[in-house]
């Protein structure tokens, strides 16, 4: 069993996303509206981490041999835990000192913050189900890169024809595959999860008391994610249709 201490990779991967924050905010997304760039800059460290999470997680779920629901943390399936838990951490920055316009910061940070409770209390206070989450992680994270580029293409506004391009281009594979990822492989692994926990499969490692709430943040997450790419779903085809009935008259 890996020992539970502090890491040294949480500061340190905090500040690495803060360091690209702020290459994009000040650099990269220097000529764009004041009121996109900090949206711009979050697209930028949500890619970087999704991407990453993805490699990183997937090669410490496949690198442990014992690998299960109740299994022990490695110390490389900690290390994707503190390096999501940084991404959060910034990303919650990030919505304290830029509010969105638009609103809906509320909900990402109380989204932000639960996440981090479950990783944080996986990594730092039980030492175990580091699998479980990571699993969840790599479905969750899988479209990370579409997402972000569909974010920026829309951010970077009507104005830019190569963006408008862009945009619609990637808008049916970015919906598609996200009601993949979480409306069929997502609730699957979280009933299978579920299941076990609930059959007393970690009951003398993970006290019932923080399955009990990972799954009820698991399951709210989700749960919104389904709503919101159903909401655009109705968008998209109302948009559709009409584009259609205007053709047609």
């Amino acid at each position: 069993m890996e020992p539970i201490t502090y890491s040294k990779d949480l500061p340190l991967f905090f500040f690495i996303f803060i360091f690209v924050y702020l290459l994009g905010y000040l650099f990269i997304f220097k000529k764009w509206t004041p009121e996109t760039r900090p949206l711009a800059s979050s697209c930028l460290i949500s890619l970087l981490h999704g991407v990453s999470a993805v490699v990183l997680a997937t090669n410490a779920l496949f690198s442990d041999p014992n690998r299960g629901f109740s299994s022990v943390n490695t110390r490389s399936q900690n290390s994707v835990l503190d390096f999501s838990s940084a991404y959060f951490l910034a990303d919650l920055v990030h919505l304290a000192v830029f509010p969105s316009p638009a609103g809906g910061d509320s909900l990402f940070a109380a989204h932000h913050a639960a996440v981090l409770f479950v990783f944080l209390t996986c990594r730092y206070m039980v030492a175990h189900g580091a699998c479980a989450l990571l699993a969840l992680l790599v479905v969750a994270e899988a479209t990370s890169a579409c997402q972000n580029t569909w974010t920026l293409a829309d951010a970077r506004g009507k104005d830019a024809p190569l963006a408008v391009s862009l945009h619609r281009f990637v808008t049916v594979p970015f919906y598609a595959s996200y009601s993949v990822c979480r409306c069929v492989i997502a609730p699957l692994l979280i009933v299978k999860m579920t299941w076990f926990y609930v059959s007393g499969g970690a009951d003398d490692v993970i006290p019932r008391w923080v399955w009990v709430s990972w799954t009820v943040v698991i399951v709210t997450a989700v749960t919104v994610s389904i709503l919101w790419i159903w909401n655009l779903w109705v968008l998209f085809f109302q948009e559709r249709y009409s584009k259609f009935t205007k053709k047609v008259k």
